[in-house]
C-alpha cells in the first residue's frame, strides 16, 4: 500500500492581509486559506472584502475581514487589534496594501500624489510592521512579508516617488529583520515584477504598449499572475522559509530594470 499525506503550508496559522479586496492580496487570501492558515482581510473597499471572504469560505477556508485605511494610524491599529479578537494572537503578516499614481516625471508629480503615496506605501506599512510586532511579541514569533517592487531597485523615471517609496520599504524591511530577529519575528520581502493587477491596467491605459514594452525586457516573456506572487509570499511566511530574513526576493521573470 501507498501512504498519501497532504501537508499544509501554512497550517493552523493565524495570517493579517491588507490590499486583500483585489489583485495579489485577494489571490494570497485564497491561497493561504488553501494552505491551512485562518485569514484576516483588510481593505478600504468593503464590498471587495466581503466578496473575497466569501469566496475563501465557499472553498472550505476561515475568513474574516476588517476596513482598513492604511493612511490612517488609528484604522492600521483597528485592524490589527481585531485580528487578535477573533484569533487571540498573529502568526503571519502579508503587508501587501498600496496605492498607484499615473506615470510622469518627478517634476509633474502633484503634491498631494507625493503625499498619498507616502502615507499608504510607506507610513502605512510602517504603521502596520510596528503593530504586527507587538501582537507577534506576546505570543513568542511570527513572519512578515512587506510587498516591494522590482522598480525599487534602480532608477524610475516613469514612477520616481512610488519606486523611492519602495525603496524605502526595503528599508524598513532590513532593519525590522534585524532589530526583531532574536525575538523570534522574521521581516522579509517580495519585489514583483509586471503583474496583472489593476494597477499596472491603469498604468497601461496611461502609456498604451506598455505591457507588450515590459514583456519584452522580461526573460519569461509575460506578466506575472496574481496568484504566483502569492505564492512567493506564502513561501516566505512558512517554516519553509525559516532561516530566511531580511531579503527582498525578486518575483519577476528575471526582469532586470
Amino acid at each position: 500500500m501507498t501512504e498519501t499525506r497532504t501537508y499544509s503550508l501554512l497550517g493552523g496559522k493565524i495570517a493579517f492581509i491588507s490590499g486583500a479586496g483585489r489583485g495579489i492580496g485577494a489571490a494570497a487570501a485564497r491561497l493561504f486559506a488553501k494552505e491551512g492558515a485562518k485569514v484576516v482581510l483588510a481593505a478600504r473597499t468593503e464590498t471587495q472584502l466581503k466578496a473575497v471572504a466569501e469566496q475563501v469560505r465557499a472553498e472550505g477556508g476561515v475568513a474574516d475581514c476588517v476596513r482598513c485605511d492604511l493612511a490612517d494610524p488609528a484604522s492600521v491599529q483597528a485592524a490589527i487589534d481585531r485580528v487578535l479578537e477573533l484569533h487571540g494572537r498573529l502568526d503571519l503578516a502579508f503587508n501587501n496594501g498600496a496605492t498607484g499614481t499615473p506615470p510622469v516625471p518627478l517634476d509633474q508629480v502633484p503634491l498631494a500624489d507625493f503625499d498619498r503615496l507616502y502615507e499608504v506605501n510607506l507610513r502605512g506599512p510602517w504603521l502596520a510592521m510596528a503593530a504586527e510586532v507587538k501582537a507577534m511579541r506576546a505570543s513568542g514569533g511570527g513572519a512578515i512579508v512587506n510587498t516591494s517592487s522590482i522598480g525599487s531597485f534602480g532608477a524610475n523615471p516613469a514612477l520616481p516617488v512610488y519606486g523611492a517609496a519602495k525603496r524605502a520599504l526595503n528599508s524598513l524591511t532590513e532593519s525590522a529583520a534585524v532589530a526583531y530577529g532574536p525575538e523570534g519575528i522574521r521581516v522579509n520581502a517580495i519585489a514583483p515584477g509586471t503583474t496583472m493587477t489593476e494597477m499596472i491596467r491603469q498604468w497601461e491605459a496611461a502609456s498604451p504598449g506598455l505591457l507588450d514594452q515590459l514583456a519584452q525586457t522580461t526573460p519569461l516573456g509575460r506578466a506575472a499572475d496574481p496568484a504566483e506572487i502569492a505564492e512567493a509570499a506564502a513561501w516566505l511566511l512558512s517554516d519553509r522559509a525559516s532561516y530566511v530574513t531580511g531579503a527582498v526576493l525578486r518575483v519577476d521573470g528575471g526582469a532586470r530594470v
